[in-house]
């Protein structure tokens, strides 16, 4: 297969290219139809970077139809990401692994090669019968742009697992998730909530049709809503500003709070854990806490 450059894989200039997929799918297999929608990305959006689709969206919510990885499922996806020059983080699809099953999202660079795999750390129990939890946090950089997180539906119940990302130095987190309950609109509650109070970009991409409500909901770094979906197959596309993100990080959104910076500097011991924060470069990195000064003269 010919490789197709994409001259906005590594754009350099602070602003990247996503396209969030909320298809319209039913459960079974579901791989083709996720690599035409590739395409067709690839040929309407040629600025597009990176392609993200939601959780157990590849063979829907039976872990009786969990994938070796590698395979030939997570093979087709890789061939897809090289075909078009793409980043491709294609929701997740179960993993067999060890006797366990994995509810597994892998991160997949426009050479065609899986760069990271998340498993997801709080399968929905009761619910998510026999998923195994994952153990480890995933983020990953795309050259000339930024840092990514991961997390996966659930987790985002789960304050520590969106912070624990941005300590690691995530600016955008990547949320593939699967709803079709009535709790749907407090995710979008929670979605603005994690963007706002970890200061980054949260991309939270629901299935629609017979697997999920859709409603995908794309924040910027101070909660705002960039873009709600509504309930059928929507094709998402949208500029990731790096500089943005840093400079709300530096003097907060519109010159307001710094949540991180306050974060980072506290030393109280959390009741629910005994311990302090943990050490973290990136948010060592962000500078004092301060006035914003900036666009002043002198």
């Amino acid at each position: 297969m010919i490789k197709q450059v994409n001259p906005y894989a590594a754009p350099g200039n602070g602003i990247f290219g996503i396209a969030a997929l909320q298809l319209a799918l039913s459960p079974g297999d579901n791989v083709e139809q996720i690599v035409l929608e590739v395409a067709r990305v690839a040929t309407r959006f040629p600025w597009v970077s990176m392609v993200v689709a939601s959780e157990l969206c590849a063979f829907g919510t039976s872990p009786d139809k969990a994938q070796s990885m590698p395979g030939d499922a997570e093979r087709m996806l890789c061939d897809a990401a090289r075909a078009h020059g793409l980043w491709l983080v294609p929701g997740s699809l179960y993993e067999s692994s060890g006797g366990k099953v994995y509810n597994t999202t892998p991160v997949i660079n426009p050479d065609g090669e899986v760069v990271a795999r998340y498993r997801k750390v709080f399968p929905f129990y009761p619910y998510e019968k026999g998923v195994s939890p994952g153990e480890e946090f995933v983020v990953f950089d795309v050259p000339g742009a930024g840092r990514f997180g991961i997390s996966i539906c659930y987790d985002m119940w789960f304050p520590e697992t969106t912070r624990s990302l941005v300590s690691m130095g995530a600016e955008v987190i990547l949320h593939p998730t699967l709803t079709n309950t009535i709790d749907r609109d407090v995710e979008l509650a929670m979605a603005r909530a994690s963007a706002a109070s970890n200061q980054c970009y949260f991309v939270d991409v629901n299935a629609g049709g017979e697997l999920g409500l859709g409603q995908s909901l794309l924040c910027g770094p101070g909660g705002e809503v960039i873009y709600q979906a509504g309930s059928g197959r929507d094709i998402m596309t949208f500029e990731i500003d790096f500089h943005y993100v840093r400079r709300c990080r530096e003097s907060g959104w519109h010159g307001l709070g710094q949540p991180l910076k306050s974060f980072r500097d506290h030393k109280v011991t959390f009741p629910a854990y005994g311990v302090a924060r943990a050490e973290s470069a990136a948010l060592a990195g962000l500078g004092p806490l301060q006035l914003p000064g900036y666009g002043k003269p002198g």
